[in-house]
């Protein structure tokens, strides 16, 4: 589905930074252990087409630890063990609309498939270093696809949880798109308060189902 989002792309490969931002990770899968594989960088436009998108999630960057990283925020392949932020979401999606949850999956590929689009601001990260690949190539492509999105006019629901994706508020004016906040799920965060009985999910299911649009099924099986 790459091919859906060519016109994101093909503005982006005009901008200076996407040079310097593609010759940044050559020298860095080249040199050192990268997550994710570089062919799952942009695996989340890879599942989710513009045409079908109906949620943004955004993350803040992969997970960096070995085999978790995916290429979809929040998102770990079946197989390796959930980390705390991702069983706190599906606490909440067990108490929020009543649906049963795997807790031992953490692949999130079905909502992916379903127009949820599990976007990180920055889309790659060095083995066990959080936040290595904090560039601001990273941040101005995100900014471009924000805008982007902001042209397509369905309804649609942004997921912005903690400080970090919250600032991204200010990039969402379409009158269509709503805007959903919350604590960040993670144990530190969801614990203070702000995470657990905000109702986001049930919130999102039913401005879409207002628009006429077929909820999500939140269910990880």
């Amino acid at each position: 589905m790459l091919s859906d989002w060519k016109p994101l792309f093909d503005a982006v490969k005009e901008q200076e930074y996407a040079e310097h931002l593609h010759q940044f990770l050559d020298a860095e899968y080249a040199h050192g252990v990268v997550y994710p594989p570089r062919d799952l960088v942009f695996q989340a436009f890879r599942l989710t087409s513009p045409k079908d998108l109906k949620v943004v999630i955004i993350g803040q960057d992969p997970y960096h630890n070995p085999g978790q990283a995916m290429g979809l925020s929040f998102s770990v392949p079946k197989g390796i063990d959930p980390p705390p932020s991702l069983i706190n979401i599906y606490k909440e999606i067990h108490a929020d609309i009543g649906c049963p949850m795997n807790f031992n999956n953490g692949d999130l590929t079905p909502w992916a498939k379903q127009g949820i689009l599990l976007l990180n601001a920055y889309l790659t990260v060095r083995c066990g270093v959080a936040l290595s690949h904090k560039r601001p190539e990273y941040e101005a492509f995100i900014a471009d696809t924000l805008r982007y999105l902001e042209t397509l006019d369905q309804p649609m629901v942004y997921m912005l949880w903690g400080g970090f994706a919250k600032k991204y508020e200010s990039s969402v004016t379409n009158p269509k798109h709503l805007v959903l906040k919350a604590a960040h799920p993670s144990p530190l965060s969801a614990n203070q308060g702000g995470w657990f009985g905000k109702h986001l999910f049930s919130q999102c299911n039913a401005y879409l189902e207002k628009e006429g649009i077929a909820p999500i099924d939140w269910q990880i099986r």
